[in-house]
């Protein structure tokens, strides 16, 4: 046995090249997701489904094509600040608004379905979907606070391209 190191000459492996992915913009991403979903199962129910309903299913497709086609076409980076600000306002009153629903129901329930407990014991036992609704107002009230406190910035002048 000879365990002495033998000298081999290795030859360098040319080196293989990547294709670079072409970037693409988010909208676009879920439009092709979306449609990758909806399309087999369209094509699949449609079959099933009586003709009157089929047909408004197939409108309801196309509608849904040309529609995302057409988000897909709005560049996300060109949307200022300024123009979201109603959006988050909305989600913040939403928060805020689905919370008070959400713990007027459950006083209702637990008054109507549980009034042999006092309210400590209802609290006691219903103590995490109470902690639920309570914290999302607060997350409502923190972005409608977070929105309040931003300094007020005139709008930039830009031409807006018009969808149809």
């Amino acid at each position: 046995m000879d365990f002495e190191p033998q000298n081999t000459t290795e030859t360098p492996t040319p080196s293989i090249g990547f294709a670079e992915p072409t970037p693409r913009k988010s909208l676009e991403i879920l439009r092709d997701a979306e449609a990758l979903l909806r399309r087999p199962t369209v094509a699949a129910i449609t079959p099933i489904l009586p003709a009157p309903l089929s047909r408004r299913l197939d409108k309801v497709n196309n509608v849904a094509d040309n529609t995302l086609n057409q988000l897909a076409e709005i560049d996300v980076e060109q949307i200022s600040d300024w123009e979201l600000r109603p959006a988050r306002i909305q989600v913040g009153l939403g928060f805020v608004g689905f919370s008070a629903l959400m713990v007027m129901i459950l006083l209702l329930y637990l008054n109507t379905l549980h009034p042999e407990l006092s309210q400590i014991e209802q609290i006691a036992r219903y103590w995490y979907q109470y902690i639920w609704f309570v914290n999302l107002g607060v997350a409502g009230m923190f972005v409608l606070g977070r929105e309040a406190m931003r300094p007020v910035q005139k709008p930039k002048k830009r031409k807006r391209k018009i969808y149809n």
